[in-house]
C-alpha cells in the first residue's frame, strides 16, 4: 500500500522543502524504495533541486507542470498528461537516483490560487476543488510505496489537495516562536478537514530542523514542543534533531551533483540525522520496512 505524506508549516524557511527533497533521495537512494515527490509550492524549490532548472523551464511551457492541471479544470481543456509531468530518476546524485520520481511545480501555481473556488464541485457537496489532484494520480499511486508531498506554506485549496491525498502529515519547524506558533492552526485545520470531508490524516509528528544547541531559545522550545505534543495534537516531536548546517542548504543546488550519497550530505552531519530520521519515518508508516 502506498504511504502518503505531506510536509506542512505555515511559515516559511524552515527546512521543510530541504527535509522532502533529503528524504525522498535516502528513502529512494538507500532503502530501495520506489518514491515519489509532488512540489505543490508555488516557490519550486522541490523542484529545482531535484531537476535541471532549464529542463524545468520547458516542461512549464509544455503544460508538464501541476499548474497545467488545476487551468484545465478552469479552462474547461485536457492538456495536462500526468505521464508526460512525471521526471523519472529525479534527484543530481549518480546522474538521477533510480525509483525517484517527480511531479514538478510552477511559479505560475501563485497565479491560479484563488482561482480554484471557482471550479465546479460535483454532487451536494463542493468537494471538487479539493480533489483535483488525487483524481489526477490516483491510478498511478500504486506504483509508489512512498509520496511526499512538499505543500506551501499555508492551508489554502492546493494544501487542501495534498492533505487529503495523504494518510499521514509532518510538521518541520525551527525552533523559536514564530516557526512553531502555527502548530495548533494546522492541526485543527486538518481536524475540521477530516470532520468536512470524511478523511483520516494522521500527524506523524514534528521535526526539529536548523537546531542551534547554543541558543537557549531553541533549547527552551525544543522542551515545550515536546511536553505540549500528546495535548497539542501532534502526537510526537521525533527524537532525531537536524542541526543547522551549511551543507545542507548547499546540497539544495542541483548545479553541485555528487556520485553518491555521501558526496551531497558528507559523513557525519547532515548524512547521520537525514538518515536517521528516515529511519523514524519509516518505522511509523511501514513498520518492518
Amino acid at each position: 500500500m502506498t504511504v502518503t505524506i505531506s510536509m506542512i508549516n505555515l511559515k516559511g524557511g524552515v527546512g521543510k522543502t530541504t527535509l522532502t527533497v533529503a528524504l525522498a533521495e535516502f528513502m529512494a537512494g538507500q532503502y530501495g524504495l520506489k518514491v515519489l515527490v509532488i512540489d505543490l509550492d508555488p516557490q519550486t524549490n522541490a523542484t529545482i533541486s531535484l531537476m535541471d532548472q532549464n529542463d524545468w523551464k520547458r516542461r512549464n511551457v509544455r503544460g508538464q507542470t501541476l499548474v497545467r492541471l488545476f487551468r484545465d479544470y478552469l479552462e474547461d481543456m485536457k492538456i495536462f498528461s500526468i505521464d508526460e509531468a512525471i521526471v523519472h530518476n529525479a534527484s543530481n546524485i549518480g546522474g538521477g537516483i533510480p525509483g525517484l520520481d517527480l511531479l514538478p511545480s510552477s511559479l505560475d501555481l501563485i497565479d491560479i490560487q484563488d482561482e480554484i473556488i471557482k471550479i465546479p464541485s460535483r454532487g451536494l457537496i463542493s468537494s471538487r476543488p479539493l480533489t483535483l489532484l488525487g483524481e489526477a494520480i490516483c491510478e498511478l499511486m500504486t506504483a509508489y510505496d512512498i509520496v511526499l508531498i512538499d505543500c506551501p506554506p499555508n492551508l489554502g485549496l492546493i494544501t487542501q489537495n495534498g492533505l487529503l491525498l495523504s494518510q499521514y502529515y509532518l510538521i518541520p519547524v525551527i525552533p523559536d516562536i514564530l516557526s512553531t506558533y502555527g502548530i495548533p492552526q494546522i492541526v485543527n485545520r486538518i481536524r475540521r478537514l477530516e470532520k468536512e470531508t470524511g478523511a483520516r490524516i494522521q500527524a506523524l509528528g514534528v521535526v526539529i530542523n536548523k537546531y542551534r544547541q547554543q541558543n537557549a531559545l531553541h533549547r527552551s522550545q525544543v522542551n515545550i514542543l515536546t511536553l505540549e505534543a500528546g495535548n497539542t495534537g501532534y502526537q510526537r516531536v521525533f527524537k532525531t534533531i537536524i542541526p543547522e548546517n551549511a551543507r545542507a542548504a548547499a546540497a539544495m543546488d542541483y548545479s553541485l551533483p555528487g556520485a553518491r550519497i555521501h558526496n551531497k550530505y558528507g559523513y557525519e552531519t547532515p548524512f547521520i540525522q537525514y538518515q536517521d530520521l528516515t529511519e523514524e519515518v519509516l518505522d511509523l508508516v511501514i513498520p518492518g520496512h
